[in-house]
């Protein structure tokens, strides 16, 4: 059977993999993803972004799209309606700060509405040029409600991030999941929160299984899902360390050489 007749379901990341390096959707990209929706090809995106963040993106591609965002701690339908979600505790969450995290690194608590962060970080900003989830400064020392989405930490230096890693897994081994998302993005979500999680959930609601999807990605916090899925590609741009631990996956263009949307269109167009 060729991929095209097995092929139901189109899932990707999106920074990375359907974004550019500017953080954009080509135009190339948006039509052919139009033409895929007209198909009948079930789309989802899945990231690590939050969902007011990530809606803003998506709407560009003007055809329906499932959004899993947060790593899947956060499911919305292509009418926007929220099908699931789970936040960490204030307590827990709290307790992470407590473990006197180095002042050098930005730290930020993904809410429903807005983000807090303890610094103005530029380069974390400009992910999110037009977005109308917001940051506020805050001081977590004197925070007093922590619960949230996700748990994201951000250093140019990836070892103070692999320190800071260790230091809360030791602890809490049993009660996140993380990810790196990019070498310099730490993240951590609820135990029971993963991309291909929040996918299976989508699938069963469809009618499909994993055998007939295939997915695109670039981040170690795509790793389960490009396990799980029937086809999967990892982006030219990934990591060399993404590519050794998954090497029988193809790879593919970077995503500044629209390497989603090629490759969809060559085999599926």
């Amino acid at each position: 059977m060729i991929l095209k007749d097995k092929i139901k379901v189109i899932i990707t990341d999106l920074d990375g993999t359907l974004l550019n390096s500017d953080h954009k959707i080509s135009a190339y990209t948006k039509a052919i993803f139009q033409e895929l929706h007209q198909q009948n090809y079930l789309l989802i995106v899945a990231t690590g972004r939050h969902h007011l963040d990530a809606q803003s993106i998506v709407s560009g591609l003007d055809c329906p799209v499932y959004l899993v965002t947060s790593n899947g701690a956060r499911i919305h339908s292509p009418e926007n309606e929220l099908l699931y979600s789970i936040d960490m505790e204030s307590d827990i969450v709290k307790s992470i700060f407590d473990l006197d995290i180095d002042s050098e690194i930005t730290s930020v608590l993904f809410k429903e509405n807005n983000w807090q962060t303890n610094h103005n970080n530029d380069k974390l900003n400009s992910f999110s040029e037009e977005s109308k989830y917001i940051p506020e400064i805050v001081d977590f020392n004197t925070l007093e409600d922590f619960k949230s989405i996700k748990l994201f930490f951000t250093h140019h230096n990836h070892q103070k991030l692999v320190d800071l890693k260790d230091k809360i897994l030791s602890n809490y081994a049993d009660t996140f999941n993380h990810a790196f998302s990019l070498p310099f993005c730490l993240e951590f979500m609820d135990k029971s929160v993963d991309k291909s999680i929040a996918i299976g959930k989508i699938l069963e609601l469809e009618n499909f299984i994993f055998e007939e999807t295939i997915s695109f990605g670039d981040g170690f916090n795509d790793e389960e899902m490009l396990k799980s899925t029937g086809k999967a590609l990892i982006m030219g741009n990934a990591p060399q360390s993404l590519m050794d631990t998954l090497p029988h996956l193809e790879t593919i263009l970077s995503n500044d050489q629209d390497g989603v949307a090629t490759y969809l269109s060559e085999q599926f167009l």
